[in-house]
């Protein structure tokens, strides 16, 4: 019997693999509705995490292994402890064996696990003959440091195995102690085989990132294409739009607010932005010394996030790394709003020129600006088609449902191979 047919006759389980167990950014968001979606045809899922503070409850806590949080101060033993735990946590090997002798997955499912479970767990799925699929939430396969970016640029290095680049550059956080433990992660990891070699099938949600791992020496065959996905009946079209143009997200250095704040002056357009992070300060700075009119609304979510993108006049994503498949994307689509992204990693593959939205190259305020501008010039009723063309195209090609079968599939043939 294969998965797929199990899935209709006896209840599967799913053994469903995150370092978090709430929603902390994008990873843990499909995780949550990757487990929810299995859940809603009868699957039996069983989460394995981390444990933290802020963890949803699950009957199979006990489970979950230490918690490992980097901003919190502790004892250099503690530090000592958990630099091992990085690298190799027996802690994890020996949870994961407890849980799967007491519940059986027939399939596990990873999502990000390294510098907290870590990549330890692969070998004892392996030996106990459960299928494992990891999905690719970033570069970790490639670069030690996981962004392929140095100091605000696109750095690729470490190809061919130069993986002494992470210290040479110091790429973790400019230190050389934690760039170096990094270092012998990587050299680990890589040396025993832990992903390559233990994980079956890795899902890549853009076909940008799938080309540039296996530039980077993966099998092709190991890489399979799988997009995110959103349920567009979540999500209203019912909005006014407004006068501004919104960036929604983190700021940090590579998103390019910089980039976009100067393209908002540049082009004499509103701006909202909406988020925190390490580039607050300075970007208000930037904005107040171009007079650029620029609001900044602080962390905003739900309903208010909802609202803000659905009045905009379009949704723009200035990145200046190597992004992978931004759900921001899809969400806005799902709100009847056009998309303006940066012609950098996966964006430019979401984004249907014309029909969806706009590009524009990466880094240039100028060319911002005059998208931007050409974006503004048109009439309400052009975007608000744009919008809704991108809408019909993520509930035909990304869709929970088109997702969910998707990965079936792929269960079904791994399972199918046992």
């Amino acid at each position: 019997m294969t998965l797929k047919q199990s899935a209709r006759d006896t209840h599967p389980r799913l053994l469903a693999i995150n370092n978090y167990f709430y929603r902390r950014g994008g990873a843990e968001s499909i995780f949550f509705e990757h487990m929810q979606l299995f859940q809603e045809i009868g699957w039996d899922v069983v989460p394995f995490a981390m444990q933290h503070p802020e963890n949803r409850a699950s009957p199979w806590s006990e489970y979950f292994v230490s918690e490992i949080e980097y901003g919190r101060k502790s004892s250099p033993l503690t530090k000592i402890v958990q630099a091992g735990k990085i690298i190799y946590s027996f802690e994890a090997q020996r949870k994961i064996e407890a849980l799967i002798e007491r519940a059986p997955p027939d399939i596990a499912h990873a999502h990000n696990v390294y510098h907290h479970i870590s990549p330890s767990i692969f070998p004892t799925l392996k030996k106990a003959g459960i299928p494992t699929v990891m999905t690719v939430h970033d570069l970790k396969l490639a670069c030690p440091a996981y962004k392929m970016l140095v100091d605000g640029h696109i750095c690729e290095e470490c190809r061919g195995g130069r993986i002494y680049n992470v210290v040479r550059h110091r790429c973790i956080k400019q230190s050389t102690a934690l760039s170096g433990l990094v270092l012998l992660e990587t050299m680990v990891h890589r040396g025993l085989g832990l992903y390559r070699h233990k994980v079956d099938k890795f899902v890549v949600p853009s076909r940008f990132y799938r080309e540039k791992l296996i530039e980077w020496g993966w099998p092709p065959e190991q890489l399979v294409y799988i997009s995110n996905f959103v349920d567009t009946q979540g999500f209203s079209t019912d909005w006014e739009e407004s006068d501004y143009f919104v960036y929604a997200g983190r700021l940090a250095p590579e998103k390019g607010i910089a980039t976009l704040i100067r393209a908002a002056a540049l082009s004499k357009q509103r701006l909202v932005i909406a988020g925190t992070g390490p580039e607050e300060k300075a970007l208000r700075a930037l904005a107040e010394e171009l007079g650029a009119d620029v609001a900044f609304a602080g962390h905003v979510s739900g309903e208010r996030l909802a609202r803000l993108i659905g009045e905009a006049k379009a949704l723009v994503l200035p990145s200046e790394w190597y992004e992978n498949a931004p759900v921001s994307i899809l969400e806005a689509y799902a709100l009847g709003r056009p998309v303006i992204g940066a012609d950098i990693g996966g964006i430019p593959e979401m984004i249907i020129k014309g029909e969806t939205g706009m590009t524009a190259v990466s880094g240039d305020a100028e060319d911002l600006a005059r998208v931007i501008s050409i974006m503004a010039d048109l009439p309400p009723a052009a975007r608000a088609r744009m919008g809704s063309n991108g809408r019909d195209w993520i509930a035909r090609e990304f869709s929970s449902d088109a997702y969910r079968d998707r990965m079936v599939d792929l269960y079904a043939a791994l399972g199918a191979s046992q």
